[in-house]
């Protein structure tokens, strides 16, 4: 049986994506908190991370949200399913290989390298955009919640 924080990702994601039924939250507890990762598919990941990560940063602030309420520290990580058919490994320099909508999510990918998307232009270099971004997740995950 799905706990109420799976169970309200799902409800929020299910209504953005063309395939719901694909639609798919695993729950693990760790000493960080309970991460929840995302599993779509693969056409629906983008509705999923949104515009420079948007989306998936509006679903981490509602189960920030939760988590007050529930006394708990919430993580979502939105997982690619679509590995085996080509699917965007980005290796770190932590050594750590990230799937091709957390990339997308931090700005490392420009826009006009997904599937005949417009490139980004917003006045900002790719790589102070990709910064600035990652000095603020980092500044989220300071908080104590």
């Amino acid at each position: 049986m799905a706990t109420i924080d799976q169970q309200f990702v799902e409800y929020i994601v299910k209504t953005l994506v063309n395939n719901p039924d694909k639609v798919v939250v695993e729950r693990e507890i760790d000493e960080r908190g309970v991460l929840l990762s995302l599993s779509v598919d693969p056409e629906d990941v983008g509705r999923v991370i949104g515009k420079r990560g948007a989306t998936a940063q509006s679903i981490r602030t509602l189960l920030r949200v939760l988590g007050t309420k529930n006394g708990a520290r919430y993580n979502l990580k939105v997982v690619n399913t679509d590995e085996d058919e080509g699917g965007y490994r980005a290796e770190r320099g932590n050594g750590t290989a990230e799937t091709r909508a957390d990339a997308e999510a931090v700005g490392e990918l420009r826009a006009d390298e997904e599937d005949g998307a417009a490139p980004m232009d917003g006045g900002e270099s790719e790589n102070e955009l990709a910064e600035k971004t990652r000095a603020e997740l980092a500044d989220l995950d300071d908080l104590d919640i």
